[in-house]
């Protein structure tokens, strides 16, 4: 029963279902031998109806997220689960977001199932810097900079300073913010307590693993243990992946 266990996990169906499937010949190893619900090859060597078995966990895949798509599998327009094969949202452990872009902010998002990468990379102390790509309705003050690096900015609502935040202008309307923190809606209220207003925001890297050049708006890809390391990887500087058009 551990190949029913399995492909239970992996989200392909409840335990009844998968071992329907099973007992259909559906389930074979690379040779297409039909595997048995006592047999259990390698996982790289496990096909369902022809296609090569998901990965297992520990899985972490980053999503280039659209505008129109919330985080939470409890609303109920478009979610990020839509841009995942349907299977995804049922894996055993369940592969969520780390940390929240909300509906209006597109861009680099995570997903995994290893809840200690989870609280690893959401953790303070683990120094993952966020970078955003801003565009702004009115022209910048010149003041941003260095309000968000003094460590004394005070948000609407909250009794405690921000972080020290990075700034850099880009044009007369756009700009790069770097964050240290995860507070809600965190830039565009930093932007409106200067007297401005996000028209567009654009999360562009984590530490120092960009959003990737070549991964289309709503498409997906695995992150490999290298990826994951420069999650962890001081910022050098602040560049984004996508031209200022992007956004």
């Amino acid at each position: 029963m551990k190949l029913i266990k399995l492909l239970a996990n992996l989200g392909y169906g409840s335990r009844k279902e998968v071992q329907r499937w099973v007992r259909a010949g559906w389930v074979t190893d690379a040779g297409g031998r039909i595997l048995k619900e006592t047999d259990l090859p390698p996982h790289a060597d496990i096909r369902v109806r022809g296609e090569v078995l998901d990965p297992p966990s520990p899985l972490t895949l980053v999503l280039n997220k659209p505008v129109g798509y919330t985080c939470s599998t409890d609303d109920p327009g478009a979610t990020i689960y839509d841009l995942l094969p349907e299977r995804f949202a049922h894996r055993n452990p369940l592969l969520h977001s780390v940390g929240r872009l909300d509906k209006d902010t597109s861009g680099l998002l995570l997903m995994t199932d290893d809840g200690k990468l989870s609280h690893r990379i959401i953790h303070p102390k683990s120094h993952c810097a966020k970078v955003y790509h801003a565009v702004l309705d009115r022209p910048l003050s010149g003041e941003e900079a260095a309000v968000f690096a003094s460590g004394e900015m005070m948000l609407q609502g909250e009794a405690k300073p921000l972080l020290p935040a990075g700034f850099e202008a880009l044009s007369e309307k756009e700009a790069h913010v770097t964050l240290h923190e995860g507070r809600y809606h965190q830039v565009r209220r930093m932007f409106a307590a200067m007297g401005n207003h996000v028209v567009a925001l654009r999360r562009i890297s984590i530490g120092s693993f960009s959003l990737p050049v070549d991964l289309p708006e709503g498409e997906w890809r695995i992150m490999d243990d290298d990826d994951i390391a420069l999650l962890f990887r001081p910022l050098d500087s602040v560049r984004s992946s996508v031209p200022p058009s992007g956004c």
